[in-house]
């Protein structure tokens, strides 16, 4: 592959960056609806507008490897006819002070999220014009914490935020006509806004093979050539092998203390206070529309304080088998799983890229999914489910799958404009 000339164009006025202005924030509003861990929702994106951010993000991205997307020649100066910048850069990062860390297996799945994200994201850009031309992946270096990426990076100016680490650079690309393939952005925001987590009960009917296979076929965007295998598992001694590890090990979050205290921080006390907050979820998430004295019993008995002295009691285990009572009537359980057993940044993204791209198929054909985390959080659980049940690599998530008997209510969201920063 031929790298593309480095760009002398000028970055564009403020009246030629008003277009993508407007696109990105658009983009930004319907991603801020993607999946993540406890809604923790720990991404950011940085849009660079000065000179010095953007020379050296499009240094980054001109690193791209050769079996990265093809880049077209740019236009002369970096403009369309109609005068607004063709190019323009896009750089997602973690944001520190919005992930879980009390599980190592937390780091992937705040990368998975993250993933769901970018995947949401640049596929609403396209639908507005700006195609995703290439991206750069920042991978740490050996002897270097991902905690301080951030530090070593190149300068990117004081704008940037000190909580964020990135983990990718995109070029996008200005053009006449918006790539449209898989429909419209009111489509996409439709979807979008459709799709959440239901833990409640599903129909017990079989989910029609041929649905199964739509929703495995191959995906577009950064999740396009993601090494991800998705298994569905069907017949029921899988399911009932799935459940019983599910009975066994499910309540190991509610005893771990450490995870379980950040968890819990999460928990909202009503609906009220979690769209105050815009992330996070109340506890008519976790168990469906409550009265008033059943929320304020529940939310007593799983305090951290409460659960030190119920633990003693087995209580964790009797949460674990209400949990596996849930599981096991479920007609499929989807596990997804990347090929490297320890997966990189970029690898881990876009796996979540290819999360977001199926719940959306999923919620297309009036699916539901309901993650089962716990069994994959704890790195002696996930091998003896990825054992039991012959799931190759590394899974980095399984869920119950099924058409819901009842709706449930959709998670808060910030605004989508929070997580945006200009540079």
């Amino acid at each position: 592959m031929t790298s593309s000339p480095r760009s002398t164009a000028r970055p564009p006025s403020a009246q030629g960056r008003a277009p993508f202005e407007h696109a990105l924030r658009e983009a930004a509003e319907i991603a801020a609806l993607s999946p993540s861990s406890h809604n923790c929702q720990p991404w950011g994106v940085a849009w660079p507008t000065g000179r010095g951010a953007r020379r050296a993000a499009e240094r980054l991205v001109d690193r791209a490897p050769a079996d990265g997307p093809e880049a077209p020649e740019r236009t002369s100066g970096g403009r369309g006819a109609d005068g607004r910048a063709t190019d323009e850069y896009v750089i997602l990062a973690l944001d520190r002070e919005r992930e879980l860390t009390s599980l190592p297996a937390h780091a992937v799945e705040m990368l998975v999220s993250c993933g769901a994200y970018l995947q949401i994201l640049l596929r609403s850009l396209a639908l507005q014009g700006w195609s995703t031309d290439r991206i750069h992946f920042v991978e740490p270096r050996a002897g270097r914490q991902t905690r301080d990426t951030h530090g070593t990076w190149p300068p990117l100016g004081d704008t940037w935020p000190v909580s964020w680490s990135p983990l990718c650079v995109v070029r996008l690309r200005g053009t006449d006509e918006p790539d449209v393939p898989d429909g419209s952005l009111a489509e996409l925001r439709r979807t979008a806004l459709a799709r959440r987590t239901n833990r409640g009960p599903y129909r017990l009917e079989a989910v029609e093979p041929a649905v199964l296979d739509g929703l495995s076929a191959p995906s577009t965007g950064v999740a396009e050539g993601a090494d991800v295998t998705v298994r569905h598992l069907v017949a029921d001694s899988e399911r009932a092998a799935f459940a019983g590890l599910v009975a066994r090990h499910g309540g190991r979050d509610f005893s771990h203390r450490q995870a379980w205290r950040e968890t819990y921080s999460f928990v909202r006390r009503d609906a009220a206070e979690a769209a105050a907050r815009g992330d996070g979820f109340p506890l008519s998430q976790l168990f469906g529309p409550l009265s008033t004295p059943r929320r304020h019993a529940l939310s007593l008995a799983l305090a951290p304080t409460t659960m030190r002295v119920l633990r003693h009691a087995g209580y964790h285990r009797v949460l674990a088998r209400q949990l596996a009572r849930v599981v096991r009537p479920t007609p499929v359980v989807v596990a997804m799983g990347l090929a490297d057993a320890s997966p990189g940044v970029g690898a881990t993204l876009r796996g979540g890229a290819r999360l977001a791209e199926y719940w959306l198929r999923a919620t297309e054909a009036g699916l539901a999914l309901h993650p089962v985390s716990v069994v994959l959080q704890h790195d002696d659980v996930r091998k003896e489910l990825q054992d039991r049940l012959g799931l190759p690599g590394r899974t980095f998530f399984v869920s119950r799958l099924g058409r819901p008997l009842t709706d449930f209510p959709r998670a808060p969201r910030r605004l989508g404009v929070r997580a945006v920063r200009t540079i």
